[in-house]
């Protein structure tokens, strides 16, 4: 869209003000459609996710991408040989959602109240997906690329668990070759919301691995064109 700006780094204050962490804030002057609050992998605001801001803000959508690690990594640089798994271990759900809704009101400050979704990938699409069931951050809807259906391992709600608190709609994208979710478990993750009543859509791509539309688009140019697709048409409602 004419006009999207390249994304701005800024540093923002916790709602549980026990921390600052930063964000990519992309705008898109002029436009009203809805914003996006980006939920990272693993790795925290790695670069890919500032430049997938600005792919939001140039389709129209005012986009934030934020970071995890705050409280533990706040001016490291997240290139490949960050390592991430130690910060990881460390964050908690309450963290993160306070945090994000940090983010969401700064997407809503600077560029005016508007709809809000989540777009979460892997660590992220598990937060996206848990991030439904908040009230307080009062998502219009969650996308949850490849997001891990279980949180048992780090301590965390496994998404299946907690859909029946789920208070919006949720667009799950998955790799049918996925070596860390299984087939099942998307079909089990898809079930469970058709018994809760969420509004919902799953998709699996049959021969894509984990993290195809992230680390992978190259190699799996068209199931990432339409995930993306899916996403944008999901988050114009």
């Amino acid at each position: 869209m004419a006009g999207a700006a390249g994304a701005e780094r800024l540093r923002l204050i916790s709602t549980d003000e026990e921390t600052s962490f930063d964000v990519a804030l992309a705008e898109s002057p002029g436009s009203d459609r809805s914003g996006v609050l980006i939920l990272p992998d693993v790795r925290g605001l790695y670069p890919f996710y500032v430049e997938l801001a600005e792919r939001f803000a140039q389709a129209g959508h005012p986009a934030i991408a934020m970071d995890y690690f705050g409280r533990t990594a706040l001016d490291e640089e997240r290139g490949e040989d960050f390592a991430h798994m130690p910060h990881v271990e460390r964050t908690t759900v309450d963290q993160i959602q306070a945090d994000a809704l940090a983010a969401r009101r700064a997407l809503v400050d600077h560029t005016g109240e508007r709809p809000v979704y989540a777009v979460g990938f892997c660590f992220g699409g598990m937060q996206a997906f848990l991030a439904a069931t908040s009230a307080e951050l009062d998502f219009d809807g969650v996308v949850g690329f490849y997001g891990a259906l279980d949180g048992s391992k780090r301590g965390f709600p496994s998404p299946p668990d907690v859909v029946g608190e789920m208070r919006c709609p949720v667009l799950g994208l998955f790799g049918g070759a996925d070596q860390a979710i299984s087939r099942e478990q998307v079909a089990a993750f898809d079930q469970a919301m058709d018994d809760a009543g969420v509004e919902h859509e799953v998709v699996v791509y049959p021969d894509a691995p984990h993290s195809f539309f992230d680390r992978r688009y190259e190699d799996h140019a068209e199931a990432s064109a339409d995930a993306w697709r899916r996403t944008l048409r999901f988050i114009e409602g």
